[in-house]
């Protein structure tokens, strides 16, 4: 019996720069599991969308897929408009909808070693603040889910976390670079907790004008593949109900 086939699911953007660095993580993730399909569909902005694929696959005569939402929490897109589209699948796919990417020890990781990249070193945890820097929602969900992330991750070492938002909450990045200032940390950066460029990862960096590193988004970084890869599998437990089963 072949392995579901995985289908990423992304948002989409009219920023180039986005459908770019989801593709270079869905290479990353084909290079670690060559026996495995992958495919990658888009919401809006981009093609192929996720209707056009799914139909595609049941062209081909496909009949098992895990549909990976490629967002970091369960806020609407993940309640609402994922399992919508879903549903409108050809009847002849069995699809079971994998969790979200976060929170996972493994983003975290790919947090750092972002900020290490950016030019900070482990030995500057304890003198550093960290602007845990995301999209925003008006989910409570999803909010709820940064705070307790910037909580977890304070406890690895950093002189402060700090969460923010670019849309829909407060605070501003900017205004959280300024509170770790007044917090006394000997630098401050950025942490972007988003997976591609676009419009809100660049009001992000706006705000950041006044920290001392900036790091990149999360992007095609390892560790993001291989939550990935966690994600498909353990979506492919079979006490798990498929949509529109």
């Amino acid at each position: 019996m072949s392995a579901p086939v995985l289908l990423v699911i992304a948002h989409g953007s009219r920023d180039p720069r986005h459908a770019a660095t989801v593709h270079a993580l869905v290479e990353r993730v084909r290079s670690s599991r060559p026996g495995l399909r992958v495919e990658t569909g888009f919401l809006d902005f981009n093609v192929p969308s996720v209707h056009g694929v799914l139909g595609a696959l049941a062209a081909e005569g496909v009949r098992d897929v895990v549909a990976l939402p490629l967002l970091l929490t369960r806020a609407f897109h993940a309640k609402a408009d994922i399992p919508a589209v879903l549903r409108e699948a050809p009847h002849r796919l069995r699809i079971r909808q994998a969790e979200v990417l976060g929170p996972s020890p493994l983003l975290l990781a790919a947090l750092e070693r972002r900020l290490y990249e950016a030019g900070l070193s482990p030995a500057d945890k304890s003198s550093t603040g960290v602007v845990l820097a995301s999209a925003g929602s008006t989910d409570p969900e999803a909010r709820a889910v940064i705070a307790d992330i910037a909580r977890e991750w304070r406890h690895t070492g950093w002189c402060a976390v700090r969460p923010a938002f670019a849309s829909a909450s407060l605070p501003r990045t900017q205004d959280a670079v300024r509170a770790l200032r007044a917090d006394g940390c000997e630098r401050v950066a950025v942490a972007p907790y988003v997976l591609a460029p676009g419009f809100l990862p660049d009001r992000i960096a706006r705000g950041a004008a006044d920290a001392d590193v900036l790091a990149d988004v999360l992007g095609p970084a390892p560790e993001v593949a291989r939550l990935l890869i966690q994600r498909y599998e353990e979506a492919r437990v079979p006490n798990l109900t498929a949509v529109g089963a």
